[in-house]
């Protein structure tokens, strides 16, 4: 049986009791965001990790496929860096190197266009 992340993390939250509007702001997102998450059967394990350890919950437990044990251990860790993976990248650096190429690409093909129509 598949497993659906955000139905997961969904129940957690609820189930605990924690307020949607102190997660998107700790994970400096909207409240939509969130509830999008919710219903994204996959979700990136940096995401559901940032929440777990909002909400010091250890989601090794509902996802052993994705976490281990020491990933949640709250009493040994800081949790100022988030979960490193193989192929993690920092978002924002990630969206402002994207947003960078993507804004070079259009002004070549702009000037490209223009020296076309001359």
């Amino acid at each position: 049986m598949e497993t659906n992340h955000g139905k997961i993390v969904e129940k957690v939250i609820r189930r605990e009791g924690h307020s949607i509007s102190e997660i998107s702001r700790l994970m400096k997102v909207n409240r939509r965001s969130v509830y999008n998450w919710f219903s994204q059967p996959q979700l990136r394990s940096e995401i559901i990790y940032r929440i777990g350890c909002i909400t010091k919950h250890d989601f090794s437990v509902e996802l052993p496929s994705i976490f281990s044990k020491k990933d949640f251990d709250f009493q040994s860790q800081e949790f100022s860096e988030p979960f490193s993976m193989e192929n993690h990248h920092d978002d924002s650096e990630y969206w402002k190197n994207k947003y960078d190429k993507l804004l070079k690409s259009y002004n070549l093909m702009k000037q490209d266009k223009l020296f076309v129509a001359i």
